[in-house]
């Protein structure tokens, strides 16, 4: 009977001095009150350092944001799914401080129950991941929401109106960012549907400008547009543009741009000269197989554009194509009956006039033992300019390689060009073979003047062997 009273007595004081401890520790204003909570987590007596670690431990594991959809449906993304973190502010104190100013009350009559505001982080590629893998935005129930459109060609049926659809797909940006937000800010829960995620038709099929942009389509398998080229003709036909059509977007109507350049680019390859070969009749009675960068040269971008819009009208039209460089004639020949012929091999220049030759003279042409042989081909006249100085290239010592006066300057080919030549003799013969110029056409000093006169920027000038 001993022993069992000691074993009392000593749980008696046990029992007191338990009792005497946590009477010291409701009475410590370094903890908070006992019962007292913060966002649903008990932290009474413990101080505020335990309570943070306390808070932050248990908010982070067992965070969780429920995701609702259309349809009753929801998901739940997981904290510790996304590497939940979370920070509790450093005001913890304040509530202590509250608690100890109100008289530390306790018990189910006091107001120790508080929801206060956490940061929380998360590692933002496993959020990403989460977010993606929600069967709302890759799952295989999703319906394309899809505004009223125009039915894509089909050879020989007409367009049509495609009704819209009202779906259940998600905008993925705006999803994101309200997922992120939900997060940042420790909700527990997220509508989509009421927070705009959702895409929504913005056209209907009663639309009136739906209707009208239907209209025009239509109306351009019935088009014709008619490019001219002088006396030919090239029709690009209303069936060929529909082919090109893709849509439409923002009341107009889709074209496929490179389909447009690509017809444009065959109109150019069809029906330019310039830099094709051509057959000049020679004044000798030959003839002579000629290129160069004179004749007609469509601007293919200037075009391309031009033909897009007149697509957007609907009306079939005659046009002639917009050109980066024109001829004289768009039939054969395309330099007309106007030029400057430079025989070459003749050494000599003549001047046509509506098809009859004015004036002509014996010339010098490029040295051909130095390598400076005129080339050959089909030019314009760049420009004219009295009292000039020509130029051969600069040397090491600051001084040119040659330097003449010319009193007519009629460039054609970059650096070469007709002109007087003073301090020759004799033009004509076989001089250019050994003592010709550095690829100019040298004319006699008393006829050249005759014959600028009645030259201007842009006239053909013919070079042939």
């Amino acid at each position: 009977m001993r022993k069992k009273t000691v074993i009392q007595t000593l749980g008696a004081v046990s029992a007191l001095s338990m009792a005497l401890h946590f009477s010291a520790l409701a009475d410590d204003p370094s903890r908070f009150v006992e019962g007292t909570d913060i966002n649903g987590i008990e932290i009474g007596g413990l101080t505020e350092a335990q309570a943070r670690e306390t808070l932050e431990n248990a908010l982070a594991a067992g965070y969780q944001l429920t995701v609702k959809e259309k349809g009753g449906k929801s998901e739940v993304i997981s904290g510790a799914a996304i590497g939940c973190r979370v920070s509790v502010p450093e005001h913890l104190n304040e509530l202590l401080s509250s608690q100890n100013a109100g008289g530390r009350q306790s018990g189910p009559s006091a107001a120790n129950s508080y929801s206060i505001s956490v940061h929380i982080s998360y590692d933002e590629a496993a959020l990403a991941a989460q977010i993606r893998s929600l069967a709302c935005i890759s799952g295989a129930d999703i319906v394309q929401t899809r505004d009223a459109s125009i039915s894509p060609y089909r050879e020989g049926a007409p367009f049509s109106i495609l009704a819209e659809v009202q779906g259940n797909s998600l905008n993925l940006e705006r999803t994101e960012a309200a997922v992120r937000a939900a997060v940042a800010s420790g909700a527990s829960e997220l509508d989509l549907e009421a927070a705009g995620c959702y895409e929504q038709v913005r056209v209907t099929k009663e639309d009136a400008s739906l209707a009208a942009l239907l209209e025009r389509m239509n109306a351009c398998r019935d088009m014709t547009i008619t490019y001219t080229f002088g006396g030919q003709a090239q029709e690009l036909t209303g069936g060929e543009i529909a082919g090109w059509m893709t849509g439409s977007e923002n009341g107009q109507i889709s074209i496929d741009r490179e389909k447009a350049a690509a017809y444009i680019a065959w109109l150019a390859g069809t029906y330019d000269t310039a830099g094709t070969a051509r057959s000049f009749h020679t004044t000798a009675g030959a003839e002579a197989v000629l290129s160069g960068p004179y004749g007609w040269s469509m601007d293919q971008a200037a075009e391309t554009e031009a033909l897009l819009a007149m697509i957007q009208t609907g009306q079939s039209q005659e046009r002639q194509p917009q050109y980066a460089k024109e001829a004289a004639s768009r039939t054969a020949p395309d330099w007309g009956n106007t030029y400057v012929e430079v025989d070459l091999g003749g050494q000599h220049v003549y001047f046509y006039r509506d098809g009859a030759c004015v004036w002509d003279a014996p010339c010098v042409t490029g040295n051909v033992e130095k390598g400076h042989t005129t080339p050959e081909g089909i030019y314009s006249l760049t420009y004219k300019q009295e009292d000039r100085i020509l130029r051969g290239q600069k040397q090491a010592d600051g001084s040119y390689e040659y330097e003449s006066h010319v009193n007519y300057w009629m460039p054609f080919n970059g650096g070469i060009g007709l002109h007087d030549a003073d301090w020759r003799e004799k033009f004509g013969g076989t001089i250019y073979q050994y003592a010709g110029s550095h690829g100019c056409i040298n004319l006699p000093p008393n006829r050249t003047r005759e014959l600028y006169d009645q030259l201007y920027a842009g006239i053909p000038v013919i070079c042939h062997n």
